[in-house]
């Protein structure tokens, strides 16, 4: 994949969460609502599918029970019977002979043979194979709009006689005109009763202009959040052991005795917790073995280096005695600060609230008093929360390197809302771009801009780095586009 591609296919998913927890919820989510959506298809088919089935056999079966009916009734009560049944959706009609089948208006066009073959079989069903009868049927398409140039209705079948007291006749004629001018599928049936006379039946369905029930969306509804909420709470159960482990990997660097992780859960979680705790273990037996070795071989050291330092102060070369105590302060100070490297890896930092201006103003005139240029600007309003002492003595190791090195330490302190950056910048030569991360490795020095006659260990930005990733912060080092060398320090608030 080119470059072009991958940002093309990078634009296009940015929308999709970063997070397994969201991603989880988000997969889950979809699947839902494609689950609901596709369950409402197959309801509304469904519905469909017996509304359809219902406009061919019901209305024949009703059909076949009516031609049953008349015929027992004598022709009087046949009479009667036919008026009380002729109302929508049923015209029915009692005639001497069969009349021709035509269709219901020129909007009319042979309906589909589905919807005629349920029909038919209805009737045979309620019939029997041995009555004969005609049917057809036709589509009827929805009315144009009323206008001048609106074709004329056409005429409406006779209606079924009713007397003006009779209560049911306007809702009689109400439904008798929206029975005509509805759009839908008519049948006409034609079957011969006995006696001689035939039935003649118009079947008019009316459209179902019932909604969706109410139901139906708010049951829905109620199984989308239901579940929505189990998915939830239990991709929140699954992704926060990951979560717990994330923040332990990344206090492991602040803080070794940090307490273990619970070995419980799902077998994946506790396996991975195990190992976790396993590899703490590990680390804090190496660390307590090279500090305790380290800590034997200083205290094994002191007695020859005091037996040491005894003679030199005997010696009557001036010269000669200088260069060995000097010999012998870079020892001391390479164990000590060994010593404290290996500690600090092992001991987390304490938080107090700290006042950081009033820390670099004591480091300010401690430098001073030594001699060293140490300006300060900028300012820092509000306590920062970690160690005093460990921070003092990683911006007192980065103006060391500064004064050391550079002749001069420029302290620019920036007090921002989520972080506190202490720079110190020196008017040295700068490093080697190459050198910018070696110089932070214990023991590293380099040779063409550092002497071993200033006495560094090589241990100090070692130090200073430790003690910015143990308070959470980073310590970085560049060259400064105007010259010299500018190490920056950010501490999280």
């Amino acid at each position: 994949m080119s470059g072009g591609e991958q940002i093309s296919a990078t634009r296009r998913w940015r929308w999709w969460p970063r997070t397994l927890y969201g991603r989880l919820l988000g997969v889950l989510l979809l699947g839902l609502v494609a689950g609901q959506g596709l369950s409402l298809w197959i309801n509304l088919a469904e519905r469909d599918r017996v509304v359809q089935r219902s406009t061919g056999l019901q209305p024949a079966r009703r059909v076949a029970d009516l031609v049953l009916l008349l015929d027992t009734l004598d022709a009087a009560e046949r009479q009667r019977f036919v008026r009380l049944m002729d109302a929508p959706p049923l015209r029915v009609r009692l005639l001497d002979a069969p009349e021709p089948l035509r269709a219901p208006g020129p909007a009319a066009t042979p309906a589909p043979e589905a919807a005629l073959a349920l029909y038919r079989q209805g009737l045979r069903q309620g019939l029997g194979d041995g009555r004969p009868f005609e049917l057809a049927a036709w589509q009827v398409t929805p009315p144009p709009p009323p206008g001048p140039l609106a074709e004329a209705p056409p005429p409406p079948l006779p209606a079924a006689s009713a007397s003006p007291a009779d209560p049911r006749a306007a809702w009689r004629a109400q439904r008798a005109e929206r029975w005509h001018h509805h759009a839908g599928l008519v049948f006409v049936a034609q079957v011969p009763l006995q006696g001689g006379q035939w039935l003649r039946l118009e079947n008019r369905p009316l459209p179902d202009d019932a909604p969706l029930p109410w139901r139906v969306p708010v049951s829905l509804l109620v199984l989308a959040v239901t579940v929505a909420a189990l998915s939830w709470w239990a991709v929140r159960r699954v992704t926060r052991p990951l979560a717990d482990l994330a923040r332990a990997a990344d206090g492991l660097g602040q803080d070794l005795q940090q307490a273990p992780l619970p070995e419980t859960g799902p077998q994946e979680v506790a396996r991975a917790n195990r190992a976790f705790n396993r590899m703490q273990q590990r680390l804090r037996r190496t660390l307590d073995g090279r500090t305790r070795m380290l800590a034997a071989v200083s205290h094994d050291l002191k007695t020859p280096l005091t037996r040491m330092r005894l003679r030199a102060e005997m010696l009557d070369d001036e010269d000669l005695r200088a260069r060995m105590e000097h010999d012998l302060d870079e020892m001391s100070q390479l164990v000590s600060d060994a010593l404290d490297h290996l500690r600090g890896l092992e001991q987390a930092q304490e938080r107090r609230p700290v006042d950081v201006m009033a820390l670099l103003e004591s480091l300010q005139a401690d430098q001073q008093a030594m001699g060293r240029d140490v300006q300060i600007e900028g300012a820092c309003e509000r306590p920062w929360l970690g160690g005093a002492a460990a921070l003092r003595r990683c911006v007192n190791n980065l103006v060391d390197n500064a004064v050391l090195y550079g002749q001069r330490a420029q302290l620019i302190v920036q007090d921002r809302p989520d972080a506190l950056t202490i720079r110190v910048r020196d008017a040295g030569p700068g490093i080697p771009p190459e050198a910018l991360e070696q110089v932070f490795e214990p023991f590293f020095r380099l040779e063409a801009s550092r002497s071993r006659v200033t006495g560094g260990s090589g241990l100090g930005l070692a130090i200073a780095r430790q003690i910015a990733e143990g308070a959470g912060g980073t310590l970085s080092l560049r060259n400064h586009p105007e010259g010299g060398l500018e190490a920056t320090l950010r501490l999280p608030r």
